[in-house]
C-alpha cells in the first residue's frame, strides 16, 4: 500500500480509500469483515457523508467495528455534509453545518473528524457563514481539517478567501472512461468535443495549491451509469488491453482500472465503493504498480479518447 500526505498535514493516508456508501447491504458481520479486510490490506482511510443510508451507513460502521478510542487512532475518518436529501437542496449555513457534525459523530461514536467535506456546492452560500461554522468545530475539536467535494477552482477561492484553515481535498468523479479532469488539457486548442474545459482546470489547480484529489466511482462509466469492466459490448478494446496488463502485472483487471488512476503523478486517493471483501483485495492491488506511460496512455485512448 502507497501512503500519501494530505497537503501539508500530518496526516499520512493510504491512496486507497474505502467508501461506506453502499454498506447498509450488508450484515454487521459483513460490514466488520469489510473493514478488517480494508486494514489488513493497509487502508487506514474512511469515507463517508451524512447523506448514505440516511446516516444508518455511520451507525453500521461504528456498530460493526465496535468503535472504540483504540480502533479509532488507527483509522482516518472522512466525512460530508451539505445535501439535504430528503428536500433536494444544498445547504451551506451555519447551523446546517454544525448539526450535521454534532449527527456525525454521535453515529460514528467519535470525538472528532480527522476531515470534513462540503459535499455539493450550494449557490446560495454566504462563505463568511461557513467560515464562522468551521472556527467552532476546529476550535472545539469537533473537526481537524476541511475540504470540498465537486467544487471547482472559483467556488474554492471564494471559499477560501474567508475560511482561516486551507481546504486539503477535493473529491471528484474519475475513471479511465470518465475524464473530464484530464481531457482538455490533453486537446487543447482543438475544435473537438474533447477540448472543451468542463471543471475549470480543477485538478492542476489542486496540484498548485497542494491539495488532495479523492477520485470517486473509479470503476463507472459515468454518473452510475454502470461499469466498464467487464462491457466488452461499448469497451471491448479497453477491457482486452486492461486483461493484457492484468496478466503482465500478475493482478485482477479491478487493480489496472485503480493503478489508472494512482499512476497519476498529483498523488490521487482512489475511493472504493465495493461491498465485496474480495474485490477490495484486489483493488489495493493497484495503489502502487508502476504503469509505463505507454501503458497509461494506452488505456486512456482505449477509454474513447485521442492523443492528438
Amino acid at each position: 500500500m502507497k501512503y500519501i500526505s494530505i497537503g501539508n498535514t500530518d496526516l499520512k493516508a493510504s491512496n486507497i480509500i474505502m467508501g461506506n456508501m453502499r454498506i447498509t447491504q450488508l450484515s454487521l458481520p459483513e460490514v466488520e469483515r469489510l473493514i478488517r479486510t480494508a486494514m489488513d490490506e493497509g487502508i487506514n482511510f474512511f469515507d463517508h457523508a451524512d447523506i448514505y443510508g440516511a446516516g444508518e451507513c455511520e451507525t453500521i460502521f461504528a456498530n460493526a467495528i465496535n468503535m472504540d478510542d483504540d480502533i479509532r487512532e488507527k483509522m482516518i475518518i472522512q466525512s460530508k455534509c451539505g445535501i439535504r436529501a430528503k428536500e433536494n437542496y444544498f445547504d451551506f449555513s451555519k447551523q446546517h453545518i454544525i448539526h450535521s457534525v454534532d449527527g456525525i459523530l454521535k453515529r460514528l461514536k467519535t470525538d472528532y473528524l480527522d476531515i470534513l467535506l462540503l459535499h455539493r456546492p450550494d449557490t446560495l452560500m454566504e462563505p463568511e457563514e461557513v467560515a464562522e461554522a468551521f472556527g467552532e468545530l476546529y476550535e472545539s475539536g469537533k473537526v481537524k481539517y476541511f475540504g470540498v467535494s465537486n467544487h471547482n477552482p472559483m467556488q474554492m477561492q471564494l471559499l477560501q478567501k474567508y475560511i482561516p484553515y486551507k481546504l486539503m481535498v477535493n473529491q471528484l468523479q474519475l475513471s479511465v472512461v470518465h475524464t473530464p479532469l484530464i481531457d482538455s488539457g490533453i486537446a487543447l486548442n482543438m475544435n473537438i468535443d474533447q477540448a472543451i474545459n468542463r471543471d475549470a482546470s480543477i485538478l492542476d489547480y489542486c496540484r498548485l495549491n497542494d491539495i488532495t484529489v479523492q477520485a470517486w466511482s473509479p470503476f463507472q462509466k459515468g454518473f452510475f451509469e454502470g461499469v466498464f469492466l467487464g462491457d466488452t459490448e461499448n469497451y471491448a478494446e479497453l477491457n482486452v488491453l486492461i486483461n493484457d496488463l492484468a496478466n503482465k502485472y500478475d493482478v485482477t483487471a479491478t487493480a489496472i482500472a485503480t493503478a489508472w488512476i494512482t499512476r497519476h503523478p498529483a498523488n490521487i486517493q482512489v475511493v472504493l465503493g465495493t461491498t465485496n471483501a474480495q474485490r477490495l483485495k484486489d483493488a489495493c492491488k493497484g495503489s502502487d504498480i508502476p504503469l509505463t506511460r505507454e501503458e497509461w496512455y494506452q488505456l486512456y485512448k482505449a477509454g474513447g479518447k485521442i492523443v492528438p
